[in-house]
């Protein structure tokens, strides 16, 4: 399977989302499940984002300057992990967390950094070489949920989740993950439903979106 190329930042970000899902499942079906897929997104360039305000509502706050996230923890799933760093691979497939350590989760470094304006994306394995990973219990999240990410500027951004999706992967692009957002915003990414071992695949996504409140 092949992508289209789609001009502007929303389309590719759209793109991004095919081949983040075909990384993660390559690496799954050789060491524990996931999804096979060979599509590649095109060359991506580092998104350089203006801070803006945020839209006023509830307790949502103005949009923090660029820093790169160091830490992520999830108290309600006992979730906690430094980040690495996800870029391309020469392939320019999207690079993943190794499923060797599944207890790691990673950020899309193309991506907005957690607490700017737009969608930042941070990676995590529900499973892998036969563990549980550090998105295991990503599912159970619910509304109103908080989730830290400490940044290298030495602030924290908090965000809240304001929903839990899981979604057929072949329904993904048409969900609008990726797309662009006037405040900062939060998706967290892992396999779910049932796993297909006749494809050696999860045929479902869980997808948490979350807002910024504290920063």
């Amino acid at each position: 399977m092949s992508t289209k190329t789609i001009g502007g930042r929303r389309g590719f970000l759209i793109a991004l989302v095919v081949a983040l899902l075909a990384a993660l499942a390559v690496l799954a079906v050789t060491l524990g499940g996931g999804d096979p897929g060979t599509a590649q997104p095109p060359p991506a360039q580092p998104v350089a984002v203006t801070p803006q305000p945020q839209a006023a509502a509830g307790d949502a706050v103005a949009a923090l300057p660029r820093s790169e996230p160091v830490s992520i923890d999830i108290p309600k799933i006992g979730a906690h992990s430094s980040l690495i760093g996800l870029g391309l691979n020469p392939d320019n497939t999207v690079q993943v967390p190794p499923v060797t350590t599944p207890l790691q989760a990673g950020w899309y470094t193309y991506a907005p950094t957690p607490g700017e304006a737009g969608p930042a994306v941070v990676l995590g394995h529900v499973d892998g070489n036969h563990q549980k990973g550090i998105f295991f219990r990503l599912k159970e999240l619910a509304p109103g949920d908080r989730v830290a990410i400490a940044r290298k500027d030495g602030t924290t951004a908090t965000f809240e989740v304001t929903k839990v999706h899981q979604v057929p992967k072949k329904d993904f692009e048409s969900e609008g993950v990726y797309d662009d957002t006037p405040g900062p915003e939060l998706r967290l990414i892992t396999c779910g439903g049932v796993f297909d071992r006749s494809a050696h695949n999860y045929v479902d996504n869980i997808v948490v979106y979350a807002r910024l409140v504290q920063g």
